[in-house]
């Protein structure tokens, strides 16, 4: 199948990703400490150009895989299925942008709130290898919410051909 030159890539490297979600809580922890509305900016952006196009466009996404993650070569990568870490991504933009909403509004205690959560999930992904918006996305889909056909990958990661995986 033929890429689309700017979608979301259908398989991507978990350690890349995790790396990606570290980098998502740094940020936030850093908005914690500073509230400073431009960081929540940079990670609107940055969520929404993961969604949009994947790593391509993402800043944090680019530093992962073009600086961080080459230098991790005695760490094997584990092609995972994209349509679910989409989804976690776009869930990631709903929680920055509301957190945004939230800091501009002059909400600085529920924009914290909003953040914090988001420093959960992001921190279950980082450091323990769960994503829980890839965990819903199976959820919505084994509940024919979303169709199976949408991720064949999430049906079968393991009979897929191996190939090397696209970037988180």
């Amino acid at each position: 199948m033929a890429r689309i030159p700017f979608s979301f890539p259908e398989t991507v490297d978990e350690v890349s990703a995790r790396l990606v979600a570290t980098g998502v809580v740094a940020m936030g922890t850093a908005y914690i400490a500073t509230h400073s509305t431009l960081i929540l900016g940079v990670m609107v952006y940055g969520f929404a150009a993961r969604v949009g196009f994947g790593p391509r466009f993402s800043p944090l996404a680019r530093i992962v895989t073009q600086i961080v993650r080459p230098r991790l070569t005695k760490v094997a990568s584990r092609e995972v299925a994209g349509p679910p870490k989409r989804f976690a991504q776009g869930i990631g933009l709903a929680f920055c942008a509301t957190a945004l909403f939230f800091a501009l509004k002059g909400s600085a205690g529920a924009a914290t709130v909003v953040v914090v959560a988001l420093l959960g999930a992001a921190s279950l992904e980082a450091f323990a290898g769960f994503c829980a918006g890839c965990w819903a996305y199976r959820q919505i889909m084994h509940a024919g919410l979303i169709p199976a056909d949408s991720c064949e990958a999430c049906n079968d990661l393991a009979k897929r051909p191996r190939k090397t995986p696209s970037p988180a």
